[in-house]
Formats: C-alpha cells, structure tokens, sequence
C-alpha cells in the first residue's frame, strides 16, 4: 500500500540536531529497501503562492494559504506492507525531530 509522508518543520528550532548528511543517510534506506516511490524537497516558503477561486474570481497571493508553526518541506511516496511499517519510516524520518512532524496519508487507489 502507497503512503505519503508529508514532512512539517518546526519554525522555532534555531539549532537542528538533524543534519543534511542525517537526510542522506534517510533517503538511502529508503531507496535501499525498495520502498521509495517518489519524494522531493521544497523550495523555500517564500517562494510559495496561493491561490484560491471564489465565485468564479480568482486571487493569487504570495506565501502560503495558512499562517501555522510548522513549514511544509517536502514529501516522500513509500510503498509499504501496511500503516506500522510507514509509521516507523516516519518515526526514522529527521524531520520527526526538532519539533518537526510527519504525517502519514494513505495514497488514495481508485483504479
């Protein structure tokens, strides 16, 4: 089963604990063990726009949609046995730390 692990950083975290190479090292056991899908990072919130239709009009604005304490960062597209296994993928995540967070979604199958 298909899940997306959408990874949230933490705005308040002045010093990580995690580092690139701990991000390396991630993405690796995850290609590693075949269950890598597809995964990217994002571009910095700044470069983010928004934009939204209301009663046929549309309004483009710069950032993102809500003010919140965590920053979408990036995503990864696992393919795994069940939600435990995803579950300890994200748990091993670096972005689980320095009050960051990982969702997990099962990827909705409608074929």
């Amino acid at each position: 089963m298909k899940y997306m692990l959408l990874i949230f950083a933490g705005t308040d975290v002045t010093e990580p604990e995690c580092t690139f190479q701990d991000w390396q090292v991630w993405d690796e056991a995850l290609r590693d063990s075949g269950v890598k899908v597809s995964g990217e990072s994002l571009a910095d919130l700044v470069t983010a726009t928004t934009v939204q239709v209301r009663q046929g009009a549309r309004t483009v604005t710069d950032g993102p949609f809500a003010e919140t304490r965590e920053l979408l960062g990036g995503f990864v597209v696992i393919d795994v046995p069940n939600l435990d296994v995803a579950l300890d993928w994200a748990a091993s995540c670096p972005g689980s730390r320095d009050g960051g967070a990982v969702e997990v979604r099962p990827v909705a199958d409608f074929g």
